[in-house]
This record gives structure tokens, sequence and C-alpha cells, in this order.
């Protein structure tokens, strides 16, 4: 099972989520972002007892030059802390994105996060994010979401077709 094989020894499988259900979970376990207000599709990794011990929510991208009907963007995962668990749901978010029709998949990492799930998975930098001031203007008023003013990295899952529009991997 290639690189996912070390994962599955730590006796994980994925399972089907509801999305308020992965909602909830992420509102219990993810350090310091709330849920996405939708998704595409979620899924799980529960133990061997059946105890669900992270999530993955799928949705369409968050940058709208990114939304182009064939790619979908990993908005959020959760996990209670057990070994392994994100880059199994990364993989199997990708198998189940391809199996859907989908061409890509992306997610962002905040500065500060090493990315060691998503290599553990293979997926690939792709780019640099500069941090930005945010999105609220005056034509435009917007509340904080907590990344503002935060660098992040963009990743894409292996296989994937080309990058997108203006992205390349840049110095930050």
């Amino acid at each position: 099972m290639g690189r996912l094989g070390a994962a599955a020894v730590s006796g994980l499988h994925v399972v089907p989520v509801r999305q308020v259900d992965a909602k909830a979970f992420v509102t219990a376990w993810h350090r310091h972002h709330k849920p996405p207000p939708g998704a595409v599709f979620c899924l799980g990794a529960a133990d061997d007892d059946g105890i669900l011990r992270a999530v993955a929510m799928v949705g369409r991208p968050v940058a709208r030059l990114f939304d182009d009907g064939r790619t979908l963007e990993v908005t959020r995962t959760a996990t209670d802390g057990v070994r392994n668990a994100n880059s199994v749901l990364y993989g199997a978010a990708w198998r189940a994105a391809k199996a859907l029709g989908y061409a890509r998949l992306i997610t962002y990492t905040q500065d500060g996060e090493s990315g060691a799930s998503l290599r553990g998975a293979g997926w690939k930098v792709i780019a640099q994010r500069k941090p930005r001031r945010g999105w609220d203007c005056a034509s435009r008023p917007r509340s904080s979401r907590g990344t503002d003013n935060i660098a992040r990295t963009l990743w894409e899952a292996p296989s994937s077709c080309t990058v997108g529009p203006g992205d390349r991997t840049e110095q930050a």
C-alpha cells in the first residue's frame, strides 16, 4: 500500500463521516480553526474499536481561481493526537476525490506547521504564500477568520493535474 502501509499498522481505517459529525469533531479537536461552512465530502479515521480519531473535510477551493469544477481542497483536518491519522486521511481524500472524477486536490498549511502528514501521504509543495493583511476592505467588509498576516504553504496531492493559475514555487 505504499507510504500509507505504515499507518495501517496503527490500526486506523478510513470511515465515512457525516458533515455534521465532522464539524463537531473539528470544533472539539482543532487547535485554532472552526469548521468550514460546508464540504463536498467528509471522511474519518477510526481505530480498531470503531472510535473516530480524526476527520478530514474536503470542499470547493477557497481561492476562486482554483474553483474550476475539477479541483477540490482539503479545507480542514482534525485529530485527537493519534499517530499517522492525518497522513491516512490525506491519502484517502485524494483517492476519494479521484473516484468522484476530480483531477486535483490541494490544501494549505500555515507557517509553523511542518507538513509531515502531507509529505507522509506523498503530497508536494507547489507554492509559498506570503502573509496577507486579510480580506477586509471598505467595499467588501469581512471579519477576520484567524488567518490574517500568516504565511501559508500550498500543497498538491500526488499525480494531480497541472499547476493552477499563477502557481509556482516561490521564495517567501
